[in-house]
């Protein structure tokens, strides 16, 4: 095999609507939605850090959805934006709810947990919730 080869392959199959390419687009745009929740986030702290989550986290999901429909699961055609929004929308509260839920239970069931123990948690409840959304977005949305 030659080594030139493989950039069109690699490129081909990553643009393609396999399970394992389409989880590699969400991949990606979770990351790049997460750049601008930190980008909002840093830009709106003084205005404080609840006002500076909620901004963040609507203008990171609405991004987000967005790539998603058009990128991660070529749904341009078939799913309007309003739909992509509302529905994705709805999946990406329902995270949030979880990850929330979770801290709770944390701060209730072991009081004196260090800050790394509760991003652990908080890291595992989202990884969780961010592949099952993906099969929802995949199976149900998109």
């Amino acid at each position: 095999m030659q080594i030139d080869a493989c950039g069109p392959r690699l490129k081909a199959r990553l643009r393609g609507e396999t399970a394992l390419a389409q989880f590699a687009r969400f991949v990606f745009v979770g990351a790049s939605s997460n750049v601008l929740y930190a980008v909002v986030f840093v830009v709106l702290a003084a205005l404080g850090s609840f006002v500076a989550n909620i901004a963040g986290i609507a203008a990171s999901t609405v991004l987000a959805n967005e790539l998603h429909r058009r990128h991660t699961f070529h749904a341009a055609e078939r799913v309007g934006w309003f739909q992509a929004q509302w529905e994705a929308g709805g999946l990406a509260l329902v995270g949030l709810a979880l990850g929330t839920v979770a801290l709770a239970a944390v701060h209730v069931l072991f009081p004196g947990a260090s800050a790394v123990a509760q991003i652990l948690v908080v890291i595992a409840v989202s990884a969780a919730t961010g592949a099952l959304r993906f099969l929802a977005l995949r199976g149900w949305v998109f």
